[in-house]
């Protein structure tokens, strides 16, 4: 059942098995799947069922480092930043599991395959089932194209499969109202995670809604998911017992906040003819009633030889360039058709086709590629989440936020675009120019693809993470963490799809526990 936690009395107790902090993908996937066990559960949300300015400000902050929009790369409200998901689904890659000793702080706990059985789960929660990411011969057939056949071994085949996307707080509210054994409460702000004197277990939650009314809730075991930046910021308030905050007593939460940065006019490709580039390598495809798209991918004996970072391209048509098109060019260029075209480009990021080209046109010089990359970033223990002496609208520590990149991450990602440059041009398929200036500084203008992984990171080592294998707060009898935030390495897939396969992970070891 929906319970406005604004009717209800001052200074109440709500008592329950499990209690999840957050009703985002996280935690309403982990709702979901109690939703018929026999077990009470309780969800705390912020938000109401629509956002409102008001609940949305409690993410404003202060941020050092690169620029961050803490309160725009987020969504406080039933469904959370689903609510604004692009729907990219790609698998994390088995090495991004693993500790590489050139990726300082990386490895997991587990390997990709303890994630396996549950992708197709996740698959289903975001419709875009079954998961077909890494299936070749399945979409060689469904298409009726080749694959390209990338012969430098320095790039490989992969695909995105996209959401619709799926808006959890509109496709599963139905589901969790009607629920007899969920209680969600809405417009419900966690204040602060008790413990016991010796800080072995939670004791209660106490919240308090914007209204002023205040309350409690207590259970047998808690979940916080309420998102990479949220996650550390309530353990870290939450410090009357352990002063540090929870979690915190190796001063690793908040720390290691990692995002895929994003640049824009980085390369300009021009292809001399689309049509050497099968449909599912420049467009999404509409198959079986799933929308996929390749994503050029470095193969990890490339990683490895070359010690690099991983990544993922996608690309899509942008527009037609012709052979009169050469304002602006060197006088003594002389460049084939493909390149002039190229070296014209206009310096700008395009996903979208622009519209039919006539590959018959006489004086067609090559067709401009938009091109998109997301990498990885090294696990940087300064960048970080950490309180701010300013305070909210309920009186709590506002998020300051460092996020910080490194000269590791920006030559991961200078080399990778010349190297899906170089697989184009020995497959015959086209021409692409570096724009990314090589001269060891990022751009002034880096972005994030709103993805806050990292900042209560996982590890059986209490030294080296937060939280372990099975995401149980160190040295927490009853405390676990959902989402994102326990990514110890962020890979260079989006993270939605991963941390719900963990998420329903997390489930089957609750549901082994004894309750």
């Amino acid at each position: 059942m929906l319970i406005d936690a604004r009717e209800l009395e001052d200074d109440s107790l709500l008592e329950a098995d499990l209690a999840i902090v957050g009703a985002g993908v996280a935690g309403i996937t982990i709702a979901r799947a109690f939703a018929n066990s026999g077990q009470r559960v309780c969800v705390l949300e912020s938000g109401g069922l629509a956002t409102d300015a008001e609940t949305q400000a409690l993410y404003q902050g202060e941020h050092a480092g690169i620029d961050y929009p803490l309160a725009g790369s987020r969504l406080r409200y039933f469904g959370g930043s689903s609510g604004h998901w692009g729907g990219y689904c790609r698998l994390l890659d088995p090495i991004d599991f693993e500790a590489r000793d050139w990726v300082p702080h990386s490895g997991w706990p587990i390997g990709r395959e303890e994630l396996d059985p549950y992708y197709q789960a996740a698959s289903e929660a975001v419709q875009v089932s079954p998961a077909r990411f890494e299936d070749l011969d399945y979409w060689r057939e469904r298409t009726g194209e080749p694959l390209i056949d990338f012969r430098a071994g320095r790039i490989h085949t992969r695909f995105f499969q996209f959401s619709p996307p799926t808006r959890f707080g509109e496709v599963y509210r139905d589901e969790l109202a009607k629920a007899p054994t969920v209680s969600v409460l809405l417009h419900a702000n966690v204040t602060n995670i008790a413990v016991v004197p010796s800080a072995k277990s939670v004791s209660q939650i106490s919240a308090q809604t914007l209204t002023g009314r205040r309350f409690q809730v207590r259970a047998r075991r808690y979940v916080l998911a309420a998102g990479g930046l949220e996650n550390p910021r309530i353990l870290l308030l939450s410090n009357d017992v352990v002063p540090a905050g929870l979690g915190n007593e190796q001063d690793l939460v908040g720390r290691f906040f990692m995002e895929h940065p994003h640049v824009s006019g980085f390369a300009e490709l021009v292809v001399a003819d689309k049509r050497r580039l099968p449909t599912i390598y420049r467009s999404r495809v509409l198959i079986d009633g799933r929308r996929a798209q390749v994503a050029y991918t470095p193969d990890p004996a490339f990683l490895r030889r070359e010690r690099l970072l991983n990544a993922s391209f996608t690309m899509g048509v942008g527009k037609a360039y012709h052979d009169t098109d050469r304002s602006g060019l060197a006088p003594d260029a002389g460049q084939d058709r493909a390149n002039l075209a190229m070296l014209q480009a206009a310096r700008c990021f395009l996903t979208d086709d622009a519209g039919p080209i006539d590959p018959s046109d006489p004086g067609l010089a090559g067709v401009q590629m938009g091109i998109g990359c997301a990498c990885e970033a090294v696990p940087n223990p300064d960048s970080r989440v950490q309180l701010a002496d300013s305070t909210d609208a309920l009186g709590l520590r506002r998020i300051r936020l460092d996020w910080r990149l490194t000269e590791q991450d920006r030559r991961s990602v200078v080399t990778h675009i010349r190297s899906i440059g170089r697989e184009l041009a020995a497959a015959g398929i086209g021409r692409l120019q570096l724009k990314l200036a090589d001269d060891g500084q990022w751009p002034t203008r880096v972005r994030g693809g709103n993805h806050h992984m990292g900042t209560t990171r996982m590890s059986d080592d209490p030294t080296r993470g937060v939280v372990d294998r099975n995401c149980r707060v160190h040295g927490i009898d009853n405390l676990y963490i959902a989402g994102s935030s326990v990514f110890p390495t962020s890979g260079s897939a989006n993270p939605t799809i991963n941390l719900l396969a963990l998420a329903y992970r997390l489930v089957d070891h609750l549901k082994g526990q004894p309750a």
